[in-house]
């Protein structure tokens, strides 16, 4: 049951206590007030108590504060490059309270069914994280405060996600069962449809009911018109999205659209890598990416691991570009005549560059721009300088290219995923149960 606080509640019993403390203030007053010679119309100075007294919402019992919102509402504009526009920040309060409410949900839950989480949990999975971004936990700690969060607030999020982890593992996957005969369906499904078409999709989801189904499809056009402009498709997924994989920045694995609802399957095949879309489905909305694209066990160009050299040169700041560009002519003639991986160190020494190599980078994972320009090169060879005058000028040698064969699943593998969909649909609708037998007060 989710609820407002209403007057009739314990609103009204501390207004009550409020009426009787003033009754017994008036009856002393020769003695308090007179004692005392307290102004009647006081001027009051300082500023008011912290938002962390205050209770944003109280979900069975445990209270979520302003200051909790709005260090995660800093943790997302940190994820998000810094900076979230003024006009969408009263929106993503309330997303972020919602987020938090389904977080205190779930960690409740894990800890009635007495599954722990221990500090020393948390702290491996903040090590990493600081680890990620060449950071100590306690430089990341700074970082956090400096920039208006805190390491409580990520450490909760973590606390979260490893909890509700858990808690799927007990009390979900435990359920779950695959057939033998389902997954050599699925086997035989795959091998009658080598050479078709499949997916690298992601989903953000977004609950809706038909009283609230404008309100949601307005919040996911804003939060489109955001990954439109650049923004952090799993940071908006791990924020946002109320489907299980949010946890893994909603990433739908690689997918055959016959495999997809028929509203997503409709969708992905209309869209390009790259490219974003809204699409309503049963019980609310979904924001769609598809990411990649390739055909199914079939050999794929941008499949292959390469090892390259990159050759980057930089610019002194304030360089202008009358200045920059005959630099910049003459890198990209030096390119087309590397002589190979080879060349590489003496153009970066022409050029006062440097040199970085890098092995096993797989085609697919390079911009697409950067593919398009390299699937037609030899190994040896140097692509067209990139970059900008305020980052570097930079080109990629090829010094070795391996063709990946694609190969058929493997029973295991099968079934692995078939056990992950289904756990992600129960998953889904345990946290609805949880949500609908919750008691929330709102302040």
């Amino acid at each position: 049951m989710i609820s407002k606080m209403t007057k009739a509640g314990p609103l009204t019993a501390l207004v009550a206590l409020g009426v009787a403390a003033a009754s017994a203030a008036a009856a002393q007053d020769q003695t308090t007030g007179g004692v005392l010679n307290l102004p009647s119309n006081p001027t009051i100075f300082g500023s008011t108590l912290p938002s962390v007294v205050k209770a944003t919402a109280i979900v069975n019992g445990e209270v979520i504060t302003q200051t909790d919102v709005d260090q995660r509402v800093a943790l997302m504009a940190i994820a998000n490059g810094g900076s979230i526009p003024a006009d969408e920040l009263d929106r993503l309060r309330q997303q972020v309270l919602r987020n938090l409410i389904d977080e205190t949900l779930q960690i409740q839950a894990a800890k009635a069914a007495e599954i722990q989480v221990t500090d020393a949990d948390v702290d491996k999975t903040v090590a990493r994280v600081a680890g990620n971004v060449n950071q100590t936990p306690e430089q990341m700690a700074e970082y956090l405060k400096a920039n208006g969060s805190s390491i409580r607030s990520i450490r909760r999020q973590i606390l979260g996600e490893i909890s509700w982890r858990r808690l799927q593992s007990a009390k979900i996957e435990s359920g779950i069962s695959v057939g033998d005969e389902e997954v050599k369906a699925v086997i035989a499904r795959l091998e009658a449809s080598k050479g078709t078409e499949e997916f690298r999709v992601g989903e953000i989801f977004l609950a809706s009911t038909p009283a609230n189904s404008e309100q949601v499809m307005a919040n996911a056009r804003r939060i489109l018109g955001q990954l439109q402009q650049g923004a952090s498709f799993v940071g908006y997924a791990r924020q946002f999205s109320e489907a299980s994989t949010a946890a893994v920045g909603g990433d739908l694995g690689w997918v055959r659209p016959e495999q997809l609802p028929e509203q997503l399957s409709s969708a992905v095949r209309n869209l390009n890598p790259g490219q974003v879309a809204i699409v309503g489905v049963p019980g609310g909305v979904s924001i769609v990416a598809v990411q990649d694209k390739r055909k199914v066990l079939t050999a794929d160009p941008r499949s292959a691991e390469l090892n390259l050299k990159q050759v980057s040169v930089t610019f002194p700041a304030g360089t202008s570009r009358q200045v920059a560009e005959p630099i910049v002519a003459r890198f990209a003639e030096a390119a087309q005549n590397v002589g190979g991986c080879g060349g590489a160190e003496k153009m970066a020494a022409d050029f006062n560059g440097e040199v970085v190599q890098s092995d096993g980078v797989k085609m697919r994972e390079l911009p697409p721009a950067l593919q398009e320009m390299m699937l037609p090169m030899q190994v040896g060879q140097a692509t067209r300088p990139f970059g900008s005058l305020e980052e570097g000028v930079r080109v990629l040698v090829i010094c070795g290219r391996d063709e990946i064969d694609p190969s058929m699943p493997t029973y295991d593998q099968v079934l692995a995923q078939m056990n992950e969909e289904r756990v992600n649909l129960r998953a889904r609708r345990y946290l609805r149960d949880l949500r609908r037998d919750a008691i929330i007060d709102f302040r």
